[in-house]
């Protein structure tokens, strides 16, 4: 039998526009070619779930390192203001990280910011740090002046915050901040031990004549 019978197509010019279902759609279909899902290419499954592991194996060791986590919601933010958040966070020793939630979930299972795990829901992102008070620093500076950046919580080791413990941390000074003011103790008195060797000898005498009458005078 010719196969014009069962293509009702048969000899026109769209004729390529169309498919033979012989099985599922009887000898009459006549849906396009568009209409058939493809198929995947073989293997794609299996690295697409091996790209999953390698990603929640990178956030497990992200979060089980990290000094302290700021989980924030991103929804507006373009992509010029999530490059200018990443590079103020990368001057500040920081990361800001968009995540999927289903597999933050998982790799924080088992680390110390697993009472994080309800933050996870819409479009979120994470800071982090070595250093404890950056990612909230830049988190909060950045959110005052952008609203479209809203901080949701965070922790700092085994201390889960809420906004205004985020807040609250971002006041501290940062390490940074911290070594500069600890070195500035360490060199004022050396700076003033140096005036004090460098005078001439008469000045020095005197100083140490002066130190001694107030020892014996006590």
């Amino acid at each position: 039998m010719p196969w014009s019978q069962f293509e009702p197509w048969a000899g026109k010019p769209d004729r390529g526009l169309f498919h033979r279902c012989l099985c599922r759609h009887g000898l009459n279909c006549n849906r396009s070619r568009a209409d058939v899902p493809a198929r995947p290419p073989l293997g794609s499954e299996k690295v697409d779930r091996a790209q999953k592991r390698e990603a929640v194996a990178e956030l497990n060791e992200v979060f089980s390192n990290a000094s302290s986590v700021v989980v924030t919601h991103y929804s507006g933010l373009n992509v010029a203001e999530i490059s200018d958040l990443r590079r103020q966070m990368q001057a500040a020793g920081a990361t800001f990280k968009v995540t999927k939630n289903r597999l933050t979930k998982l790799a924080l299972d088992g680390t110390q910011y697993a009472p994080l795990t309800d933050l996870f829901a819409g479009p979120t992102a994470i800071a982090f740090s070595d250093d404890p008070v950056a990612p909230a620093k830049v988190a909060v500076n950045f959110a005052k002046n952008n609203e479209k950046l809203i901080v949701l919580g965070g922790g700092m080791g085994d201390n889960q915050l809420d906004v205004n413990g985020v807040k609250a941390l971002a006041s501290l000074p940062s390490l940074d901040e911290l070594r500069g003011k600890i070195v500035g103790l360490l060199q004022a008195p050396a700076t003033k031990l140096a005036g004090v060797v460098q005078a001439p000898a008469s000045q020095l005498a005197r100083v140490l004549s002066a130190q001694g009458s107030k020892e014996e005078a006590a």
